[in-house]
């Protein structure tokens, strides 16, 4: 089987036109990244502020943000260049958020990304800010925000205190319509929960175990003073309304049909999947780690320890989601055991089934390729389930 692999940076593209609330909005995920290193690429010329520190317009310039963040103003044609230098080990990132300009294209972006060289990075998906205040009116200005709208992977109705409730549902019906599947999240002030982006980390870093109160719990307990009705946990912990998280757990495998069928079929609003899954005869050295945003779908094999417990553990993360109906969905993927007398028939039948995973899973020079005979399974781009046409 595939070799397990460097671990890789997940890249988001973080796009919206001017005004929409983007750098506050990365302000925002700076301020409460919980011990996460961000590396930011500013795909714009102008002066921005971000974090309170303003990056010159300068192509090529770099600045630290602080806490181990850094921040980088360039132009699109350099983005790998950029790329390359921000996932060297001595950086140690942990995720990179691209802001592009409120003119830009993301989805050229985005095509950008997926056709890079670069190994040690991973799609992390197309966020869409929308100014709900606004909305109307830059929609009239720039036809193209229809086409944003509909390659985001996931949408933030941003200043949705400035309209009325009947207004806001006006709006997402609208959005929801133009953006398909993605998944549509409401915000004031850009404040939305990191972990719809990426995974803050549980603990801070070593040399920030000083035992000394941090800026970002200063902020905290500020945001949570000013917050009415909050229980003294923070202004975060009300993030989480306006997402729902999804639990899934077995110690029975996964049928790989099945569970990529099931992938196929995953309901709009369900922005992002992830941990591990166990394929059961379909891969016994193996656990595979599952990495889904939007229309992207990555699986990455995990060598197993030795005695360590056969689970099938998923997080799914979304807006507008169906909990019973996701987990009975998932249930419904558990292998069967096979009829006495159908050992080897059944076991040919899970290898030619695990074809469709190893789809999705990236190939190095010294990987064998998937069998050519896997005629039964859909040709598609790098794991862009759906999109090849549409990016």
């Amino acid at each position: 089987m595939t070799p397990p692999r460097t671990p890789q940076i997940p890249v988001v593209v973080l796009a919206g036109f001017l005004g929409s609330g983007k750098t506050t909005l990365l302000n925002h995920l700076l301020r409460n990244r919980a011990g996460t290193r961000i590396g930011v690429i500013v795909n714009d010329f102008g002066a921005i502020e971000i974090d309170a520190m303003t990056v010159s317009g300068q192509v090529g310039s770099t600045v630290s943000l602080g806490n181990g963040c850094l921040c980088c103003a360039v132009d699109a044609s350099e983005l790998d260049t950029f790329l390359e230098t921000l996932t060297r080990p001595s950086a140690r990132l942990d995720v990179i958020v691209i802001e592009a300009s409120g003119l830009a294209e993301p989805q050229e972006l985005v095509r950008m990304l997926l056709a890079s060289d670069n190994p040690h990075i991973l799609y992390g998906g197309l966020v869409e800010v929308v100014d709900a205040a606004e909305f109307d009116a830059t929609r009239e200005r720039h036809p193209e925000l229809d086409r944003h709208l509909a390659v985001a992977d996931l949408v933030v109705l941003n200043k949705t205190d400035r309209v009325g409730e009947a207004e806001r549902e006006r709006l997402r019906a609208t959005i929801t319509e133009l953006s398909g599947p993605a998944a549509v999240i409401s915000a004031v002030h850009g404040r939305i929960d990191p972990e719809l982006l990426f995974d803050p980390a549980l603990r801070p870093d070593p040399e920030e175990m000083a035992g000394q109160l941090s800026f970002e719990d200063l902020l905290r307990e500020v945001e949570c003073d000013e917050h009415e009705g909050c229980d003294g946990h923070g202004h975060d912990r009300h993030l989480h309304a306006a997402y729902e998280s999804v639990e899934f757990t077995s110690d029975v495998p996964l049928d790989p049909r099945r569970f990529m069928a099931f992938l196929d079929s995953r309901p709009a609003g369900l922005y992002r999947i992830k941990g591990f899954v166990d394929f059961g005869a379909g891969d016994r050295d193996n656990s595979y780690a599952l990495h889904a945003v939007g229309r992207f779908l990555r699986f990455v094999p995990r060598p197993r320890a030795r005695g360590e417990q056969r689970l099938t553990q998923l997080v799914m993360i979304g807006a507008g989601l169906d909990a019973e109906a996701l987990r009975a969905g998932l249930a419904a993927c558990r292998a069967v055991d096979p009829a006495p007398g159908d050992l080897a028939e059944e076991a040919a039948a899970v290898e030619r089934a695990m074809w469709g995973v190893l789809r999705y899973v990236h190939q190095d020079e010294d990987t064998e390729d998937v069998p050519e005979e896997a005629e039964d399974v859909p040709e598609e781009r790098d794991g862009l389930r759906g999109a090849a046409t549409e990016v």
